[in-house]
């Protein structure tokens, strides 16, 4: 990668600039305190967390809708403590997590000093899977929305990624060249491989230190795409 080249940085939003799980575990704190829900928040979540992530790869290949996804994270979670809910709750449950999601909004250590240092020197872009109704909140609500040109939600596409048409829609919406532009995300099947499919560089996030093949440019903390930008 010759970052002379570069003219854009395109940008995952959960898990990468937006720190999820620690906003997601607050979130859920006031989803069972207003729903009452008798079950310790840390070993709901050491259960959620990972059945959420197989939900998500789920969605992105359309084996589940939206709705399933919502539902059936809890209701398996929930399993789990052999807790039974009907529907109704569940559907409850979810709308207040949805609600309560963008509330707070912590950012990965770093997000601020790198977005103000690449804005400087390159267009600033999102490509994102989640929820369209709330990743807007989220960019506005944590302050970072202002360094963005564009924002490209899977749900406006009608894709997720990895499909390329996602990352063309995006590069279409920004005006920029897919080998002058880089995408930086955590998740390597859909925000690198699927860019790389795209014909764009690649920055894999990998703060959960994934084994990658080394042709691969990774970083573990944001600061440290200023060794390659």
């Amino acid at each position: 990668m010759h970052n002379r080249e570069i003219t854009d940085v395109f940008f995952d939003l959960d898990h990468t600039l937006w720190d999820f799980d620690r906003n997601s575990g607050l979130a859920f704190e006031r989803v069972f305190q207003r729903h009452k829900i008798a079950l310790p928040l840390t070993d709901f979540l050491r259960e959620y967390e990972p059945i959420n992530l197989i939900y998500w790869k789920k969605y992105r290949e359309e084996r589940v809708s939206k709705e399933e996804l919502r539902r059936g994270r809890l209701t398996e979670t929930f399993d789990i403590f052999k807790l039974k809910f009907p529907i109704e709750t569940i559907d409850a449950l979810a709308v207040c997590y949805i609600e309560e999601l963008p509330v707070d909004n912590h950012l990965f250590m770093g997000a601020f000093e790198i977005l103000e240092y690449l804005s400087e020197k390159y267009n600033l872009h999102i490509i994102t899977n989640g929820f369209e109704e709330v990743q807007y909140l989220k960019l506005n609500n944590s302050g970072i929305k202002k360094y963005f040109s564009t924002v490209t939600t899977s749900e406006e596409v009608g894709l997720k990624k990895p499909h390329p048409s996602v990352f063309q829609t995006a590069l279409t919406k920004a005006s920029a060249l897919p080998h002058k532009s880089i995408m930086v995300g955590d998740s390597f099947e859909a925000d690198i491989v699927g860019a790389e499919n795209a014909g764009m560089h690649t920055l894999f996030f990998n703060y959960k230190n994934e084994e990658v093949a080394p042709k691969y440019f990774a970083i573990t903390e944001l600061l440290e795409i200023k060794n390659y930008l």
